[in-house]
């Protein structure tokens, strides 16, 4: 009986398959397009990248957890062998043993796996989505222990009468209904949507990515793509951001069905700990909902935080493919305070197995509602008059930018036309606490040496909170006008101590045809001690804790030349317990403090518990919205200080005749 039934289930399975692969791509393929057509030649060469980005990138970060790498090891690998080795086996009739013995270890390692799948399902933490994905253990076992036992008779473990005499047409029944579950949760449930959506997506995902760059390949390891995509703001016929469901690239929309609910990102999100009204896994599956239509009810994950108070419990949002995200009065797919809660730290991003963009998806909607209904809440709309008006958020006089200097006698760009470093202030320079930073940094420089200018009242805000803010406009309006005066004068590198300027600066500006080599101050120094230029006394203090901030490290990949740096000064420092790549973020980015969405707590205050869980007197910190932010903590027990004042408290007194002349005027290269 099995003999005739297995093909027909397997052949049906596969053409089902089919049939809601095609109306799945044709789903994805509503959104937007971006960029010319691929071609056959171009969707040839993006699927032949999967299986180095599966086993490689993804697998990269599924590793953190190694309970779930092995499982999803044995699971995934287990189930993709084992549905290639039935097709030729049960379907084609090809008894081999030497294709019935891959069959049998393949189903066999995939049934073990299974087993770790039901023992993470007992207790699931808090994080994992429930509801139908409950059920995928006893999917995964009936699928891969049915095929085990049919594939049995095919090596001659047992003899096939097993199945077909008087009382195996039952055994037969039993194994053919744990076949039909199987393919119909894990393979059906591929194309169809179910749990199992997220491995035919995800695979596609990898393929078309938006940021193909992130991916290693033969040529070496892939690099941090995290800068904003721009918008084209000279054609009268584009929207300005992400309305409805269908405004996102057909990418993005791909991405939002590889999500596996896993919860890795609401894990780390710091506005979810903070009770503010962002589950970035919720957010993700609103999407999803939004791409077909319907509301959250079914939704069996954490809420969004400020979901279950009246008004706004599940099942009230909902939506379609082209109504608004976001709307005007009432309830739509989300709620804009949901949207505004994001500080973009792309800690989301960074832990997601899937490679989804969060943050991209935020922004776009973000510019919607800034650019189409000028709808920024808190000090959003102020802050942007500030920068059309004065060029900075704050709204001072733009020729008070060297007001903090007076007594410095910095050289200007304008008078020298060259300079081996351009140091940026940024808008810390109108900041009477940044002002200590950059003053000490001044000091830095000038023991060390270094030929530098800075452009003076020539400097505009970078355009980074217009940006995150969605405002897009007054971003490339600033940037071209930076990017214009820079072009005036000669110099080798861009110095900053404020990462979101150096991410925007050198990552941003390009697109805009804004090319610079450009460095955060804590790497320059570091460099300056390494060729001898810097000499430090020894540190007396006590213990230091070090604070990642999220656009220097996540965004750009430095975190080992602030510790460089502090190791030089003679501190050892003691980490956290979310440092470097997982660092919580203080809550200064993405406009967040403009916005000032209301949570259970604040989260530079979260910040600030880590930094007394180490014992730490003091947490340096990189970043001017860092000590801004931690230093706002009531009843903090560190004290928060910049790295460049801790150097230019440490520097020590070198007499010009210990040391060789070639030390003292080495320079830099450039790399």
């Amino acid at each position: 009986m099995l003999d005739t039934l297995l093909p027909i289930l397997l052949f049906s399975a596969l053409v089902l398959a089919g049939i809601g692969a095609v109306r799945r791509i044709r789903l994805w393929r509503q959104g937007r397009r971006e960029g010319p057509p691929l071609g056959l030649s171009g969707v040839l060469r993006a699927l032949s990248t999967v299986p180095r980005r599966y086993m490689v990138d993804l697998h990269h970060v599924v590793a953190r957890d190694r309970y779930i790498a092995h499982t999803h090891v044995a699971t995934a690998g287990g189930f993709v062998a084992a549905m290639l080795l039935a097709v030729p086996v049960h379907g084609l009739g090809l008894d081999s043993p030497w294709l019935g013995g891959p069959l049998l270890v393949a189903s066999g390692t995939m049934f073990v796996g299974s087993l770790f799948v039901a023992r993470r399902r007992r207790r699931p933490p808090a994080r994992l989505s429930r509801g139908a994905f409950q059920r995928l253990p006893k999917s995964l076992m009936a699928f891969s222990l049915s095929f085990f036992l049919i594939t049995l008779p095919v090596v001659g473990v047992v003899p096939a009468a097993v199945l077909t005499e008087w009382g195996g047409w039952l055994l037969g029944l039993v194994l053919a209904a744990g076949i039909v579950w199987g393919l119909a949760e894990l393979l059906l449930g591929m194309t169809w949507g179910g749990p199992m959506k997220h491995a035919f997506a995800g695979a596609l995902h990898l393929a078309f990515h938006r940021r193909g760059e992130r991916f290693s390949s033969a040529r070496g390891e892939g690099v941090r793509s995290t800068g904003l995509k721009p918008l084209d703001l000279d054609d009268p016929t584009a929207k300005l951001g992400v309305e409805t469901p269908a405004d996102f690239i057909w990418t993005q929309r791909l991405g939002f069905d590889a999500c596996v609910q896993c919860g890795r990102c609401e894990a780390v999100c710091p506005a979810f700990a903070a009770g503010q009204p962002l589950n970035p896994k919720k957010l993700i599956q609103d999407m999803v909902i939004g791409m077909t239509g319907g509301s959250d009810a079914a939704y069996a994950g954490s809420p969004h935080p400020s979901q279950g108070r009246e008004g706004n419990s599940p099942g009230e949002h909902q939506g379609n493919p082209h109504g608004p995200i976001v709307a005007r009065e009432g309830k739509a797919l989300v709620d804009a305070e949901t949207l505004w809660s994001c500080t973009t730290c792309r800690a989301c991003v960074e832990e997601c197995p899937m490679m989804i963009e969060h943050v991209d998806a935020i922004v776009d909607m973000r510019r919607f509602l800034t650019l189409e209904h000028g709808n920024t809440p808190g000090k959003g709309a102020e802050v942007l008059d500030n920068l059309i008006a004065t060029d900075n958020p704050g709204g001072f006089a733009p020729g008070s930018r060297l007001h903090w200097a007076a007594d410095l006698n910095l050289p200007q760009m304008s008078e020298v036309d060259e300079a081996e470093v351009l140091l940026w202030l940024g808008d810390g320079a109108f900041d009477m606490r940044n002002q200590r930073t950059l003053r000490a940094l001044v000091k830095v420089l000038r023991s060390a040496e270094v030929d530098f200018a800075v452009l003076g009242d020539e400097e505009r805000d970078s355009g980074d909170v217009a940006r995150r803010l969605g405002d897009e406009a007054t971003f490339q309006s600033l940037a071209r006008r930076n990017i214009a005066t820079l072009s005036k004068y000669r110099f080798r590198r861009i110095v900053t101590c404020d990462p979101h300027s150096f991410h925007v600066l050198g990552n941003e500006y390009g697109a805009l045809g804004g090319d610079y080599r450009v460095q955060h101050h804590s790497t320059f120094i570091a460099e300056l001690y390494d060729i001898g230029r810097l000499s430090f006394a020894p540190w007396r203090g006590g213990r230091v804790t070090y604070h990642d901030p999220c656009y220097l490290g996540r965004y750009n990949g430095e975190f080992e030349a602030p510790r460089r740096v502090l190791k030089a000064l003679g501190i050892e420092v003691v980490e956290m317990a979310r440092s470097g790549f997982r660092s919580r973020c203080c809550g200064g980015g993405g406009g967040a403090p403009i916005t000032d969405v209301p949570g259970k707590q604040r989260i530079p205050d979260m910040r600030m518990q880590d930094v007394g869980e180490t014992g730490a007197e003091l947490v340096a910190v990189s970043c001017p919205q860092c000590t801004a932010m931690l230093e706002g903590v009531v009843d903090a027990t560190a004290e928060v200080r910049d790295i460049a004042e801790l150097v230019a408290d440490a520097l020590a007194e070198v007499l010009p005749s210990g040391e060789a002349p070639s030390q003292r005027h080495q320079t830099v290269e450039v790399m």
